[in-house]
């Protein structure tokens, strides 16, 4: 049931609601709430949101913990509601209360009647409480990692005296999950990687569209001036394995700059030479001038998508990566023709695995094709994303 009120503005889009014939051009006059996990920082995932937004202009937002002053001004023209446990102080600590998540979700309740519901989900969005019959899609960047398939790393990351306690609320917050599976009207994955966790995990199917490199990625043709420096940039947390990087180049000796903030980053800098520079987080157009830049991206995480070895690709830049989770998807080594690669893998998360394709790359990079790089990586565009996204949204509600 798609709950549209017919007005003056929106007279020709009601008439069609009752036949079932929504059209793409007809999305922009929905009533949309879109529920995303967290809205702290401004990475993937809220990237993703943006694009959403210019689906669905008059769209609504809702999220657990909202910083405005850092994501404020993505969200210009948006009424955004956040939870009740949305204070200075849980918003800080916000990846750590993961114990509350089921009553913030709870807590946070539309304030209004909607054609759609959109969640965001890689934490507890998609257990939002609805009215009977409003359409839910959720667009899934992964089942909860720390429940689905990689609580021993989180623990692991943890003092010794807590684990035992966190593995008894993971365990309870996977049960809680699997009561809001059939919250969901229909699922989409970032990418196939996810999809098949969703089947696994969740025993539902879903559709993948890939999330978008923005557009502004292809404003102009790069320029190219390669350094010396590798570059890796994004969340220094446990799971992306910056430690290999800094352990690595503590040997070889090669100039790293490391982009990015997170828990991880003390600790990492501490062991770091002085050929390796961390800058923090900076913004985009800083990012780009140190890709542009550089020799490669490093990226030796598992992702579940990973939009950051696309971010590099849009610049001409090859990717050096982990031959798990969602690169396959995006980097593309093809050992017969280099000049239509877009990087190459190692196959195990370690010190020698990275120093061996380091030195391969260092082989053959000459052969890589930036143009080639760049002209791929434009697969994964906004526009793109937009078009599937709005294809899968009508064809969702003309059947719902």
């Amino acid at each position: 049931m798609i709950y549209l009120k017919p007005n003056a503005e929106r007279a020709d889009l009601a008439a069609v609601v009752p036949d079932k014939n929504i059209q793409v051009e007809d999305l922009a006059e929905l009533k949309v709430a879109i529920v995303h996990y967290w809205l702290v920082t401004w990475r993937g995932g809220e990237k993703v949101i943006q694009a959403l937004l210019k689906i669905f202009p008059k769209a609504d937002i809702y999220t657990l913990f909202y910083d405005e002053a850092k994501i404020g001004p993505h969200l210009k023209g948006h009424t955004v509601h956040s939870s009740k446990y949305d204070t200075p102080i849980f918003r800080k600590h916000y990846q750590k209360l993961f114990p509350i998540y089921p009553k913030a979700i709870k807590s946070l309740k539309l304030k209004d009647q909607y054609d759609l519901v959109i969640s965001s989900e890689s934490g507890p969005a998609k257990g939002i409480a609805l009215p009977d019959q409003t359409p839910h899609l959720c667009y899934i960047h992964t089942p909860m990692r720390y429940c689905w398939g990689y609580t021993d790393e989180y623990v692991s990351t943890l003092p010794w005296w807590s684990r035992n306690l966190a593995r008894y609320l993971f365990e309870k917050l996977k049960k809680w999950d699997l009561t809001t599976v059939d919250n969901v009207d229909r699922y989409i994955a970032n990418s196939h990687n996810v999809a098949h966790r969703v089947q696994e995990y969740y025993h539902k199917p879903a559709d993948v569209i890939h999330p978008p490199v923005a557009l502004d990625c292809f404003d102009q043709k790069p320029v190219i001036k390669h350094k010396n420096y590798y570059l890796s940039f994004g969340a220094i947390t446990p799971y992306k394995r910056i430690d290999l990087l800094v352990k690595t180049f503590n040997l070889n000796k090669k100039p790293l700059i490391i982009i990015g903030e997170g828990s991880e980053r003390k600790k990492l800098q501490s062991m770091a030479d002085n050929n390796i520079k961390f800058t923090g987080r900076l913004p985009w157009d800083q990012i780009l001038t140190y890709i542009q830049e550089s020799k490669a991206l490093l990226f030796p995480g598992e992702e579940d998508f990973g939009i950051i070895p696309l971010e590099a690709m849009s610049q001409g830049i090859p990717v050096i990566a982990f031959n798990q989770g969602g690169v396959l998807e995006t980097v593309v080594e093809n050992q017969c023709h280099r000049a239509q690669s877009s990087g190459l893998f190692f196959n195990r998360q370690s010190v020698n695995a990275i120093e061996k394709a380091i030195l391969k790359f260092e082989d053959i990079e000459k052969q890589f094709d930036p143009e080639w790089i760049m002209n791929h990586a434009r697969k994964f565009g906004e526009d793109e994303f937009i078009k599937k996204f709005s294809e899968k949204t009508v064809t969702f509600l003309n059947q719902h």
